[in-house]
């Protein structure tokens, strides 16, 4: 059985509790505070994937909320997600209703993050996987707002992600943009090289031997496999995937500008 099946089946309980759980169960509409844990019930299983469930749909509407009002691409990019999840309808509603929640001004942002960040025991990829998840929604209407910045300025204190890297995401999002445009194809075709250079997060003037050093690094942060081992909900493998395939993309057209092998 996995996490989902835990939580339904009341085996998770106790063994959540904390801002993470009262979140889950109010969105479930029942309370996850106690309980008996089921024999085997593996911490660095069902109950990092719920964790991760939980913070990533509440501070997405959190985030959504900050600059006042909820539009309607940030609605959209809440669904999308949910959509590359295939979500079954009762984690559906769980997650509408934890995107509720988030919204809410009494909303302890620093306490989810913490507690979030304590499930994970120090698992850097799958901090770095939340982050840019939020990101991807926040920036669905093509910019951060002030309020949101301000709130991912915060996420990456309490997760202990250097602001940089916030950054890099940020490049990250804008080439996978860069590579689905289109008109003419000789400026398409610098954009998409320059938006390569930004996926790898290398220069340019980078030396072939940085270029797959960067990506290998890249590939490892970002197995699809290894982050569920970790503690990703294997219903959010379609988005690991993703990333890799972009990755793959990326280096692909730098080989073959380079003449790389």
């Amino acid at each position: 059985m996995g996490w989902w099946g835990a939580i339904i089946g009341g085996a998770l309980g106790y063994a959540l509790g904390g801002p993470l759980g009262a979140l889950l169960g109010a969105a479930l509409g029942h309370s996850l505070s106690s309980g008996r844990v089921r024999a085997g019930w593996s911490h660095d299983a069902e109950r990092v994937q719920a964790a991760f469930f939980t913070a990533t749909f509440s501070v997405m509407g959190h985030i959504a909320k900050a600059d006042g009002r909820v539009s309607e691409d940030e609605i959209r990019a809440a669904r999308a997600v949910m959509a590359h999840m295939n979500l079954n309808a009762e984690q559906q509603r769980a997650a509408i209703g934890l995107f509720e929640r988030g919204k809410q001004a009494d909303f302890a942002l620093d306490a989810v993050l913490t507690q979030l960040r304590d499930e994970c025991r120090g698992r850097a990829d799958l901090l770095r996987m939340f982050l840019q998840i939020q990101l991807h929604a926040a920036l669905a209407d093509g910019v951060l707002q002030p309020a949101e910045r301000q709130i991912f300025g915060r996420i990456c204190g309490v997760l202990g992600i250097p602001p940089v890297e916030l950054r890099q995401y940020e490049e990250f999002i804008s080439a996978q943009q860069a590579f689905r445009g289109g008109g003419d194809p000789a400026k398409s075709r610098m954009d998409k090289l320059a938006a390569a250079y930004r996926t790898l997060g290398v220069k340019p003037d980078a030396g072939d031997a940085d270029i797959k050093q960067a990506y290998r690094r890249l590939m490892k942060q970002n197995h699809p496999d290894k982050l569920v081992a970790r503690g990703l909900p294997e219903e959010m493998i379609r988005l690991a995937q993703e990333k890799v395939q972009q990755i793959n993309v990326a280096y692909e057209a730098l080989k073959s500008a380079r003449g790389m092998r």
